[in-house]
């Protein structure tokens, strides 16, 4: 039996920058609904959603944690993201499934380069979003200035249903532009707000904002537009309704601002409640049958899911989790229908059914068994076989595919190998596991050297890898240093034969195609397409001549790294009625591939980084010389209270030890951020170094 009704259920993300205070509004959300007693201290490694060992020892979040809190008779299921860049994975599939977000900032500091990130991943799933401006009662906190900082770098939609009463310290309630009340507190820790007139100093400040606010709002109602025009007062009840329609409209972004620790919780909770969608106000999810091939989708017959109980179950898997005490476990979101235990649900990827062993609710680490799950429900599935993220889980008699989720491709590697040789076999059943958690993080063996070459987001990911290596399967292993995940690519289009053929007495091998090869836009990928008419190549010798450019696009062609953004067609060819193979036409299109890019003008492409840093004003100057002298670009220059605030630009090659030489630049004052941005191609003698280099490595490795 359903506990809560749909329209009363709310999933939300609490996403941010790093450091905004994402953890502890969740905390301070946990204290304040009942669920737990106390308000877990981050940097103490007290809190809920903080449970993991290192997340604990570090103060920040690694991986996304779902809780479930109740307030005013709605069900809020909650999942805390991390704010450092290099998780940002945990950001991107938790918006794939959620219906609203809580987007945090820094009253000390505004927007920040995560929180442009996480607001364009949500633009990119359409979630509509709260925004909360945090810490504005501590010294440098300022709702007014950070308010500034979204429009001009976010939005200029989001706009305050509430403002602060008093400045920093003296931060004591906030008024209601909706109710035109005022509700204060004394202490962090008072149980409830106080309702009061609005002071008499902030009267037409909160006039002014609230004029400002009914402006934004009545402009997707024409109804409402031409009884503001008229000059009729809007109630209260139609203000509430205007803010909802824009909120989950996409249209406007409801600005709430105070400290998380503390009763203010109480006004974002309502802001949840009021503002953000229930699965009932999304829209119907959308599918395509299975059968139907991923480059066909958009052209295929679409199949509709309501968000209602009665419908055929559809889920999406969003994440896998090794737990120590249970094993694999698949979090998804039912989009439609239930799902009992015992029952079997079909996985469309794998094409492959499979039997539903228990389903829990996730409070961050704890489990709670339930028998169903609902439509709009988050649980996950303990031990299921085949699942990994992006999957979708349907009824066995109604098959949908839902899209699933794409990730970043990593931009930094490193070699690992074992300490002792017991280590060996464990080492390869963590890394497998570790990797099925994390879209993100891939590991590939070099067949020659024996070495294991595992990638991710950048250096404290692959930290935190080996680290989790260590404490949850008790592996030892060393590490190489860091290296740049460049890629190749080539600018001209160009035509190219590749021919395969081997006579050794008996049956022969006899492979030959011509390709046509054309550079893509960034971004664009891999696409191949047979332009063959009258046979000339049979169809059973097409998919190897796909499969010989793809392996040989992989392994490159100037300096061994991944050749990308291209596209490949096959229009002509040969072939021998008794000698011809799918080995040997898959050999000749990887010889057409790798000759066709030597002709193509190669150029090797390295990763760009968006870097802000920020810096006392005295060391602008050498900070400045400092990024001109790793061939970066600095973009601008801000002002951030007493701080001078630098976005740039910068190689990630140039990127490794950064945090050091910065705090001895600026006497340990100096921080950054940085995250992926594009790739770029590598100047010409750089570049020549670091294809001779890789010269000199496969050299050694012949020998």
């Amino acid at each position: 039996m359903r506990e809560y009704a749909i329209d009363k259920t709310r999933n939300i993300g609490i996403i941010a920058h790093i450091d905004a205070g994402k953890t502890t509004i969740t905390e301070g959300i946990l204290y304040e609904t009942g669920v737990t007693h106390n308000i877990g201290a981050v940097h103490e490694g007290e809190t809920v959603t903080d449970w993991m060992e290192q997340e604990r020892e570090r103060g920040i979040t690694i991986t996304a944690a779902a809780v479930t809190c109740y307030w005013k008779g709605n069900k809020i299921n909650i999942i805390d993201t991390p704010g450092h860049v290099d998780f940002t994975v945990e950001v991107e599939r938790s918006l794939r499934v959620l219906d609203g977000a809580v987007v945090v900032f820094d009253g000390k500091m505004g927007v920040e380069p995560q929180s442009e990130t996480v607001w364009r991943q949500a633009d990119k799933y359409g979630v509509p979003r709260v925004c909360f401006i945090n810490k504005i009662n501590q010294t440098g906190g300022d709702f007014y200035k950070s308010l500034d900082s979204i429009h001009k770098r976010l939005s200029p939609n989001a706009y305050p249903i509430q403002i602060p009463i008093g400045f920093e310290k003296d931060i004591r309630g906030i008024i209601d532009l909706v109710k035109m009340k005022a509700y204060t507190y004394k202490e962090f820790k008072d149980k409830a707000l106080t309702e009061e007139e609005i002071p008499a100093d902030l009267a037409e400040k909160a006039k002014e904002y609230r004029q400002k606010l009914i402006e934004k709002v009545v402009e997707i109602d024409d109804a409402l537009m031409e009884k503001y025009l008229a000059g009729t007062e809007l109630t209260e009840a139609e203000l509430l309704e205007a803010i909802r329609k824009s909120t989950i409209g996409g249209n406007f972004y409801p600005v709430l601002g105070g400290d998380g620790r503390g009763v203010i919780v109480h006004t974002l909770l309502d802001a949840i409640n009021m503002y953000l969608p229930s699965p009932l106000d999304k829209q119907n999810i959308v599918g395509v049958n299975p059968k139907v091939k991923e480059a066909e989708v958009e052209g295929a017959e679409k199949i509709i899911r309501k968000p209602d109980d009665a419908e055929p179950f559809t889920a999406l898997a969003f994440k896998i989790a090794n737990d120590p005490f249970v094993g694999k476990l698949a979090f998804f979101r039912v989009y439609s229908g239930t799902l009992q235990a015992g029952s079997y649900i079909l996985n469309t990827r794998s094409g492959n059914k499979e039997r539903v062993g228990r389903i829990v609710l996730m409070k961050a680490n704890d489990r709670q068994d339930i028998k169903e799950v609902y439509a709009g429900d988050i649980a996950a599935l303990v031990g299921p076989k085949e699942t990994v993220t992006g999957d979708t889980l349907c009824d066995l008699d109604h098959p949908i595919r839902l899209e699933s989720i794409k990730f970043a491709e990593p931009v930094i590697s490193m070699a690992i190998e074992p300490k002792t040789k017991a280590d060996q076999e464990k080492m390869g059943i963590a890394l497998s596991r570790l990797a099925e958690e994390d879209p993100t993080f891939h590991i590939k063996g070099d067949e020659e050297t024996g070495q294991t070459i595992i990638s991710g987001m950048g250096e404290l990911h692959l930290e935190i890898i080996v680290d989790r290596m260590k404490r949850e399967f008790k592996v030892e292993a060393n590490v190489g240093k860091p290296q740049v995940a460049y890629k190749e690519k080539f600018k001209k289009i160009v035509e190219s034969e590749g021919k395969y053929i081997r006579q050794s007495g008996g049956k022969g091998q006899y492979g030959h195609c011509r390709i046509r090869l054309e550079p893509r836009e960034p971004g664009a990928g891999f696409t191949f397409e047979s332009e063959i008419v009258g046979g000339v190549i049979p169809r059973e010798f097409i998919a190897p001549i796909e499969k010989g450019v793809k392996e040989a696009a992989e392994n490159g062609v100037i300096a061994g790294y991944p050749v990308i953004d291209f596209f490949c067609a096959v229009y002509d060819g040969s072939f021998h009625e008794v000698d011809s193979s799918e080995l040997a036409f898959k050999i000749a299109a990887s010889k057409a591939f790798q000759d066709g890019v030597r002709s193509a003008d190669p150029i090797l492409l390295e990763p760009i980084m968006k870097v802000e840093v920020t810096v006392p004003e005295q060391f602008m100057g050498d900070v400045i010389g400092d990024i001109n002298s790793k061939r970066g670009q600095v973009k601008e220059m801000n002002d951030r209270g007493n701080l001078k605030i630098i976005d740039s630009y910068i190689p990630l090659a140039e990127m490794f030890g950064y945090a050091t030489a910065l705090r001895s630049m600026t006497q340990g004052q100096g921080n950054y951020a940085m995250e992926f941005d594009h790739y770029d191609e590598v100047p010409r003698n750089i570049a020549a170094g670091i294809i001779e280099s890789r010269a000199a490595v496969n050299a050694r490795k012949g020998q």
